[in-house]
């Protein structure tokens, strides 16, 4: 009965494994078009430094432990594709965005992974110091699991799964299913207990999906398109068009009252160059016409 235990609790690390190598290859995508576009406008970088912080943190929690190889193999694979990630984000970020992600690298990686090793090994020992360890890496991976919320309230508000990787949600449902039955299996909660929050955040993540993915977003009913902007201004240019017209007309007749009062009084306007006609009993002499 112990040897198919230990069998189950190796398959499920193993499968834990597979699943989260592929959870971290999931941004190349992103990677290839910072690449092509040779900048990193529009994206972030913390979600790579805390997913190298949650690796280091997982690895120092494993040496702690006897049993848990499987967690130091799949979090030091980790630790390299997320570093390679933060090396590609500020070659290619600028200037701000850099600096930014240099503060968060400090921040985090430095000073919290520094002062975690630092007081643990000081202030804890033995068995004490892992369950320390243990709890921050419980309490850590909680609020990771945590953040999606925003793009659960981001869908739910908008009617849109745009922002909703499907492939992922479900490699991360996998991954934390795979990793729960690890924890379980291994008797140990710390690892167990927060992918039952990631299993519960991935099931409502895909649910979402399926129930919005052929909704018609909500923003498209609040802000006008490029299009409807446009017809609404061709409809207001006939309205110019016609007070031109209007305005034409009304100069044009104003213009043939005054050639008509002139040619009354006896002057040839039937060209804009015309010069008054002189009647045969005045005296010889240039006329000033005054308009």
């Amino acid at each position: 009965m112990t040897g198919n235990l230990a069998h189950l609790t190796l398959a499920f690390g193993l499968l834990g494994n597979v699943v989260s190598f592929m959870v971290f290859l999931a941004p190349i995508p992103t990677f290839y078009k910072v690449y092509k576009r040779k900048s990193t406008e529009g994206f972030q970088s913390a979600p790579y430094v805390v997913g190298l912080f949650s690796a280091m943190l997982w690895i120092y929690y494993a040496f702690l432990k006897t049993n848990v190889m499987l967690l130091i193999t799949i979090n030091s694979v980790g630790c390299v594709i997320e570093t390679l990630y933060i090396c590609f984000f500020l070659y290619y970020a600028p200037k701000k965005a850099r600096m930014e992600s240099l503060k968060l690298i400090v921040l985090l990686i430095v000073v919290g992974f520094g002062l975690i090793v630092i007081l643990t090994q000081f202030l804890a020992s033995g068995v004490t110091r892992g369950v320390i360890v243990g709890w921050i890496c419980l309490v850590f991976s909680l609020c990771v699991f945590v953040a999606p919320l925003g793009v659960v309230r981001q869908v739910i508000q908008t009617k849109s799964v745009e922002y909703m990787p499907i492939l992922l949600s479900v490699a991360l449902t996998l991954s934390a299913i795979m990793w729960f039955f690890y924890g379980l299996l291994l008797g140990d909660f710390n690892i167990a207990i927060p992918n039952v929050l990631g299993f519960t955040f991935g099931i409502l993540q895909m649910i979402l999906y399926f129930m919005y993915k052929n909704k018609k977003p909500v923003i498209d009913e609040k802000i006008p398109t490029f299009d409807a902007k446009t017809s609404e201004m061709e409809q207001k240019i006939p309205e110019f068009k016609d007070q031109k017209i209007i305005d034409v007309v009304k100069l044009e007749t104003l213009m043939q009252s005054e050639r008509a009062k002139l040619h009354k009084n006896g002057y040839d306007v039937a060209h804009e160059d015309a010069k008054p006609q002189v009647p045969s009993n005045v005296p010889n002499h240039t006329i000033e016409v005054t308009a």
